[in-house]
């Protein structure tokens, strides 16, 4: 019987990879300690640096792109004229 992957969270991801970066510990030292392969913590800490300069590109704070906003409203009139199509339909 196959053993079932660990999903870990954000959290903790970002927890480890900070340890990796601050280098305190060698990554196999942490790969011991937290039980996860380094290979992962390695990849984790990758993540991480090429990510960082998202979090500081972000002009308006709230971390929401103007293109997904625009989206959402479009498909918020989509389903508002497909809600009053389908009551004028039902009505009659």
């Amino acid at each position: 019987m196959s053993k079932k992957r660990t999903q870990y969270s954000g959290e903790f991801k970002a927890k480890v990879a900070l340890a990796a970066i601050r280098g305190e510990e060698t990554v196999p030292q942490l790969a011991s300690w937290y039980g996860i392969h380094p290979t992962q913590i390695n990849s984790w800490k990758r993540h991480l640096i090429e990510q960082a300069a998202e979090l500081f590109a972000r002009s308006d704070g709230t971390g929401k792109d103007k293109g997904s906003i625009d989206d959402l409203h479009r498909v918020i009139g989509q389903l508002t004229v497909e809600r009053d199509f389908l009551a004028r339909k039902l009505n009659h």
